[in-house]
């Protein structure tokens, strides 16, 4: 193994996923000279095998389902999608799987890049192992940023080895149909691709530990997703944990808690992430290999005024939007402090505190129906100590949602603090819904009262005329 002499750079990030670049790109605006280490694609997670797959193939599904609704249209669309047209367009937007794009406009910003696998050596010190044996040491005047993302779990089950099951990489990158898949976990990743790889044809059977899908939402959002998951053919299984998997021959026998035998072509396991940080070094600086890295509100590691852990490796919100987020404010925060400004803005909502982490996470799921969710749940505001009232309204009420499609179903819900008449939280449930967020998000992040959004006037007739129906019955009661 060959190894460079040891270069100096004011910042050195490390993982070339979304977040990761937004830092570079940050610290580059700043006019810190940077280098980005990335040990797979440059790109990362969401554009390869996350976000972008996943979005590409649920995007024809959610068309066709909505096409469904639309009479004079209806009858054009109840045959079955064309699943290698649908594919080739995942393709499409993964590039293939090269990353030559992404690989430019690093080099656009000035980021050096180290190809290889990066970990800390000690205090502001990064070696790169390269893949072809050379070595190289890379320092940091002003900070090293951890942006090495998560990894899926797979649970130590009996026969797990030899089933080689699929984690959400093989989920979206699949170019097969499998004739039946077992998907295990009722989160995001289980429900948008149950809700996927069944409308390309596989019988999909649903396994949920829990008491409902999509946990960390409000319970009406899970039920309503697991009606359509079944009424769309899907074999949906609340309080089921797996017990022990085998392949036989083609065949993966799944043993479930109940004592059933269920036999399929495939089986998903999206049961959590972890973070991907055993293999980094961390022990050289006093943390804990494979550890999340705990982190203030501008993303800089407890304990450490060089160290930096920016996006899902943190814990804070596993989103690909939020943690770009981080990137914005970590950026800023390594920029003001390598240039030496006394005081940052760590106040909530201060250019340096990424505070949207703990008030105002926005999130869809693209599933049919949708879900979309900004800030807390009434749960998680009764339980954060917040005197709140939830306001429902049943989305089919609403003029927009009638000519959207015949037979629309959803719901809608704000959680409007009683003490400040803000809302804390708000959640929307339905076709189409997931473009109606943004407008939920600015509310929450604004603070914005509930007198004041009376004078938000929904156009008619829109789907979100819901807002004055939230509001109307917020009054009325």
């Amino acid at each position: 193994m060959t190894e460079s002499e040891s270069i100096a750079y004011d910042v050195v990030v490390l993982g070339a996923g979304p977040v990761g670049e937004n830092v570079a790109d940050r610290a580059r605006a700043a006019g810190l000279s940077t280098a980005i280490v990335e040990s797979e694609l440059i790109g990362g997670e969401c554009s390869y095998w996350a976000c972008m797959p996943s979005k590409a193939l649920l995007r024809p599904v959610l068309a066709r389902a909505d096409a469904r609704r639309v009479p004079g249209l209806s009858q054009a669309v109840q045959g079955p999608l064309d699943v290698g047209a649908v594919l080739a367009h995942r393709d499409y937007f993964t590039s293939n799987w090269k990353d030559d794009g992404q690989v430019r406009w690093l080099d656009g910003i000035g980021a050096d890049i180290y190809r290889g696998h990066g970990r800390l050596a000690g205090p502001r010190k990064v070696t790169v192992e390269g893949p072809d044996g050379e070595r190289h040491v890379l320092t940091a005047r002003h900070a090293v940023a951890v942006s090495t993302g998560t990894r899926a779990v797979v649970p130590d089950l009996p026969g797990i080895a030899e089933v080689k099951p699929w984690t959400s990489r093989e989920a979206t990158s699949a170019h097969a149909v499998p004739g039946r898949l077992v998907v295990v976990g009722g989160g995001v990743v289980g429900v948008e691709m149950a809700t996927a790889w069944q409308a390309f044809g596989s019988q999909v059977t649903v396994l949920v530990r829990g008491k409902g899908l999509l946990p960390r939402m409000e319970p009406f959002a899970g039920e309503l997703v697991a009606e359509a998951l079944t009424e769309a053919g899907a074999d949906v299984r609340t309080g089921t944990s797996v017990e022990a998997v085998t392949r036989e021959g083609t065949t993966v026998v799944v043993t479930t808690s109940a004592g059933d035998r269920i036999e399929a072509d495939e089986i998903l396991f999206a049961t959590g992430r972890a973070p991907r940080t055993d293999d980094l070094g961390l022990e050289t600086v006093g943390l804990e290999p494979g550890s999340w890295l705990s982190v203030d509100d501008s993303c800089r590691v407890t304990g450490s005024d060089w160290l930096y852990a920016v996006g899902d490796v943190n814990h804070r919100a596993l989103l690909t939007h939020q943690g770009k987020y981080q990137a914005r404010i970590a950026g800023a925060a390594i920029a003001a402090r390598a240039a030496g400004v006394p005081l940052l803005e760590t106040d909530p909502w201060g250019a340096h505190a990424a505070t949207a982490d703990h008030a105002a996470v926005p999130q869809v799921v693209f599933t049919a129906p949708e879900a979309a969710a900004v800030g807390l749940s009434l749960a998680e505001a009764e339980q954060a100590g917040h005197r709140v009232r939830a306001v429902d309204v049943d989305l089919s009420s609403v003029a927009g949602a009638g000519l959207y499609g015949e037979g629309y179903r959803g719901r809608a819900r704000m959680i409007v603090d009683l003490d400040t008449e803000t809302l804390r939280g708000v959640t929307f449930v339905g076709p189409g819904v997931g473009e109606m967020l943004h407008s939920a998000t600015i509310a929450v992040v604004g603070e914005v009262p509930v007198s004041r959004l009376w004078h938000a006037v929904p156009a008619y007739p829109t789907v979100s005329e819901v807002w004055l129906r939230l509001l109307e019955a917020y009054r009325d009661v």
